[in-house]
């Protein structure tokens, strides 16, 4: 059985707490676990949540979800930027799939509202990247690298 970690972005909460809902039920729908729910302010506050999650031994992958409602500046664009370069780097850095949940930017209240159903969309992309990814090869060691050129 698949664990999941989950990370709920608060601001804009009417949205967040439906695809927090939406999320939850398409886990328990697949027979997945989540072991917990973080709670953060906002969707720029979401990658070292999502971090403290991958190290964890029993978390098999993260899902973040959050909705970027669009202003009167760029603050969306920069926002969500910032969030998925460094939600990208988590997955890598602790080889551990966090999907994006995460609605905007450049999307009014109505349109977010009209998207909660990504939360199920993030689910099942971490359900399948847990399912499909191969496993890592060991790494090489430079005596291993030395055997494998010597031997060929």
């Amino acid at each position: 059985m698949t664990t999941l970690g989950v990370v709920v972005a608060q601001f804009n909460r009417p949205i967040t707490e439906a695809m927090e809902r939406t999320a939850l039920e398409a886990a328990a729908d697949a027979g997945a676990t989540v072991a917990e729910t973080v709670a953060v302010p906002g969707v720029y506050d979401t990658p070292l949540a999502a971090d403290r999650l991958a190290r964890r031994e029993e978390i098999d992958a993260v899902v973040v979800l959050g909705s970027i409602i669009t202003g009167d500046t760029n603050h969306d664009q920069v926002i969500a930027d910032a969030a998925a370069g460094r939600l990208t780097d988590v997955s890598l850095e602790r080889d551990t799939p966090v999907t994006l949940g995460v609605t905007g930017p450049g999307m009014s209240a109505a349109e977010a509202r009209e998207r909660v159903e990504n939360a199920a969309k993030a689910v099942e992309s971490a359900l399948d990247l847990v399912a499909d990814l191969p496993e890592p090869e060991a790494e090489w060691t430079t005596e291993s690298q030395t055997e494998a050129n010597h031997n060929s």
